[in-house]
């Protein structure tokens, strides 16, 4: 299969209104002091991804179905989360910055189940056609088609690092904001979903929403 033949594609959590509120505030910061940044919008939504990876459109009713039946069984709605930190994910000289949760037993078996369930499905690699849009910067296409390839090797088990990503900024700025404290808070998930992944690894076309149990 040609790797234009592919789509990339996040399957993730939607946080509840307690992780939203603290997300639109950072979002709002970071747009203050990097205009060039993006907004929380219908094309960014706030999400803890569980899985990015490359599909073929022709499999994803399938694959519905298999992540339909492990997000049914995982109760994610009682599922306890905690903020804990501010992070971010490193491009080049610019970085997608976040709030970063705690990795407990059931988020990491969640991921594990979901991992499992899309596998038959997976395709190695893919191009910047296979996301909604390109950056208009070679650098970060190809920083991102790299991050999605290899997010199952870098980015599960020991490697998973749940975040809600809230905009983008210098990595000195990055820095510096890692060192500020950070009041640690409870929230929850409100659904699950699958989209099609966009710019800077933003949640930018819903393909499917598993609501509330």
């Amino acid at each position: 299969m040609a790797v234009a033949d592919v789509i990339a594609i996040d399957v993730l959590l939607e946080p509840d209104a307690r992780m939203l509120a603290h997300a639109e505030a950072h979002n709002a910061r970071l747009r203050r002091d990097f205009p060039q940044s993006f907004a929380l919008d219908d094309a960014h939504r706030p999400h803890i991804t569980l899985l990015q990876c490359f599909v073929a459109p022709g499999d994803l009713p399938a694959l519905v179905d298999a992540l339909g039946a492990v997000i049914g069984a995982a109760g994610i709605t009682t599922m306890p989360l905690e903020a804990v930190r501010y992070g971010y994910t490193p491009g080049p000289g610019m970085g997608i910055a976040g709030i970063w949760a705690a990795v407990t037993p059931a988020l990491l078996a969640l991921q594990v189940n979901v991992i499992a369930a899309a596998r038959p499905f997976m395709r190695d690699t893919g191009t910047i056609a296979a996301f909604t849009a390109d950056h208009g910067n070679p650098a970060f296409d190809a920083a991102l088609i790299a991050y999605v390839t290899h997010f199952v090797a870098k980015g599960a088990g020991a490697g998973f690092e749940p975040h809600v990503s809230t905009g983008l900024a210098s990595t000195d700025y990055l820095d510096a904001m890692l060192a500020e404290p950070f009041e640690r808070f409870a929230f929850a998930s409100a659904s699950a979903a699958v989209y099609q992944l966009g710019p800077f690894g933003t949640a930018a076309r819903l393909l499917k929403r598993w609501g509330a149990a």
